[in-house]
């Protein structure tokens, strides 16, 4: 990847990061009703997957979708109006923070209900190939939605029919509050399952909004060219607890640090800096959200 588009992603990803941590300050000063679930931490495979997309293509999230409305075309503002029940908002304040839609630029939701949308994506899978068109469904779902039923639903009629659709696990070691690999009987929740269903499974570094934007392009080119489903999972791991309301207290203190050590905006900044490239500011230390503190770069 040349350094423009490596910086266009880095600047992509850092929008969403500012956009979150504006969450975050609004939530803690009662401007934001219920709860929120944030991606910190998750940016690159919206970021990267999204690129890899083309305008017309169909994207579908989980409750923790902002990363995902926002490389899709949502703005920050409306956004944050959306979040506050605001009328500007991206919904006109009906759909709060797990609900954010923006239909015009693909992005056909966030959805609640865990794994609810899975079957949605095969359906609009299946509106692609009725009419012909090349578009392609992305399904975006956490580790928790493979023990779910339409988890494997989805993946069997999709690859009966083969169907252009993408799905793709954001594995962030969590299924809520429950490590995944205590509930699940193979390494790899997502990929090790997809040959059961006659699909490719692949894993991906989800911090790395290179690898994910090479690696979902060339499963998009596949899907296009009526090869079928394919599952992609993406490792990763969210810097805060599942939602607002948990502090993370069950996650080790060892996992946490090592995880941040790899944090797609630092991991992207590193690049930057490798090319000579002068970005116009960073987070402090491992590029939290929850970090006030911002440094010039010194290259």
């Amino acid at each position: 990847m040349d350094a423009a588009a490596l910086l266009d992603r880095y600047e992509r990803m850092n929008v969403i990061r500012r956009t979150e941590k504006a969450a975050h300050d609004l939530f803690l000063r009662g401007l934001v009703k219920g709860t929120t679930h944030l991606a910190a931490g998750q940016e690159a495979i919206a970021v990267g997957a999204s690129a890899a997309l083309r305008p017309d293509d169909y994207v579908f999230a989980t409750y923790r979708g902002h990363h995902h409305a926002l490389a899709r075309g949502a703005t920050p503002e409306e956004c944050l109006a959306e979040l506050m029940s605001r009328a500007t908002g991206l919904c006109k304040a009906k759909g709060g923070s797990m609900h954010l839609t923006k239909a015009a630029t693909g992005m056909l939701g966030s959805y609640a209900i865990v794994g609810s949308h899975l079957p949605m994506a095969v359906g609009a899978g299946w509106s692609a190939r009725l009419r012909g068109t090349e578009q392609l469904a992305v399904a975006f779902f956490g580790d928790g939605a493979t023990n779910i039923g339409a988890f494997h639903e989805s993946l069997n009629l999709a690859a009966v029919w083969k169907l252009p659709v993408l799905f793709v696990c954001e594995n962030n070691l969590y299924m809520e509050y429950t490590p995944i690999a205590d509930v699940t009987a193979v390494p790899r929740p997502a990929a090790d399952r997809a040959p059961a269903h006659g699909i490719p499974g692949e894993v991906v570094d989800g911090n790395d909004v290179v690898a994910v934007e090479e690696a979902v392009e060339r499963l998009a080119r596949r899907a296009r060219a009526g090869d079928g489903p394919a599952v992609l999972e993406a490792e990763t791991y969210r810097h805060y607890g599942h939602s607002r309301a948990d502090p993370a207290s069950y996650r080790p203190p060892e996992e946490v640090e090592r995880w941040l050590k790899h944090d797609p905006l630092a991991r992207s900044s590193t690049r930057l800096r490798a090319q000579r490239l002068l970005l116009p500011f960073e987070f402090g230390r491992g590029d939290r959200v929850d970090v006030h503190d911002r440094k010039r770069c010194g290259q």
